[in-house]
């Protein structure tokens, strides 16, 4: 088990604590730990979200499969910041043979500043994670700036594997999870390893997203499988959106080793089969909770 370090430790017992901590309070983490790791971490700029602020990831390692780790779609799930943070934390201390992987810890900014849900673009608001091309309907795609620069970027770093941390149910999921029963892809079998794998410290549930939860289209998951064949998971961590220090202590400890065993275990290429071949059905429409 991969032990969390006391630069982290000491980090989240500062006085700008895990469940006070604001996106100033995330930027200065990322910057310390490009400082501590220099031969290792380099910061780096997304891109600008439609609140004119720097959206900021760090860059870990120098292997030659390019992985990524996304928190806080929504901003009210300030859990999932935080195992994003320590992952960071862990994977800098020890990177992972062969990747390179990329964190970015927050990609609503105002909705993590003002623990909301949601992210404001054009006077409206938007669920960022419904926000991408689906074939199954979308509220958008990409209303917002955050989620356009975040498909860019898996574009254009030709990203082989994703984990993307929401909370609050305790699970790892995978595609599709789109309004429709035809929920298998061509890769069941792999997906459910690695799900499997990224569980065994955390003892979540495992299974397909729409099955398992409820269905959601526009989500960045079934996005990055169905446009790029990425292996894209996404993780319900702990088991509530307002977690105390203590909760997101356990979130980390019991998140951060099983996310950095399915990387190990990620395959190094993207998947060959990954177009929705299925049926949408319409009146799996209204299942989506959007409490995730």
């Amino acid at each position: 088990m991969i032990k969390i370090s006391f630069f982290l430790l000491a980090l989240v017992s500062q006085v700008n604590a895990a469940t006070d901590r604001n996106y100033a309070g995330v930027k200065q983490f990322l910057a310390d730990l490009q400082k501590n790791y220099p031969k290792t971490v380099q910061t780096f700029t997304l891109g600008k979200s439609d609140s004119g602020e720097d959206i900021v990831g760090v860059k870990i390692g120098s292997g030659e499969i390019p992985n990524l780790v996304v928190g806080t779609h929504h901003g009210n799930e300030y859990g999932s910041t935080e195992v994003a943070l320590a992952f960071a934390e862990s994977v800098a201390d020890k990177p992972l043979n062969h990747q390179t992987m990329y964190v970015i810890p927050v990609l609503n900014i105002p909705g993590y500043n003002s623990r909301s849900r949601h992210e404001m673009a054009n006077g409206r608001y938007h669920d960022a994670n419904r926000d991408y091309p689906s074939p199954c309907g979308t509220d958008g795609p990409f209303n917002l700036k955050s989620t356009l620069a975040l498909a860019d970027f898996v574009r254009e770093k030709g990203i082989v594997g994703s984990a993307t941390l929401h909370t609050y149910t305790g699970a790892a999921l995978y595609p599709w999870g789109i309004s429709t029963h035809d929920v298998k892809t061509e890769y069941d079998e792999l997906f459910i390893e690695l799900t499997k794998t990224a569980t065994a410290h955390s003892g979540y549930q495992f299974g397909n997203s729409t099955d398992l939860l409820y269905p959601a289209d526009g989500t960045f998951e079934d996005y990055a499988f169905m446009e790029h064949g990425v292996w894209s998971i996404l993780f319900e961590l702990g088991y509530s959106h307002s977690p105390s220090q203590a909760d997101i202590d356990k979130m980390i400890e019991r998140n951060v080793p099983g996310l950095r065993d399915m990387f190990t275990s990620m395959p190094s290429e993207r998947a060959e089969k990954h177009a929705f071949t299925g049926k949408c059905e319409a009146r799996m429409l209204g299942l989506d909770r959007r409490d995730e």
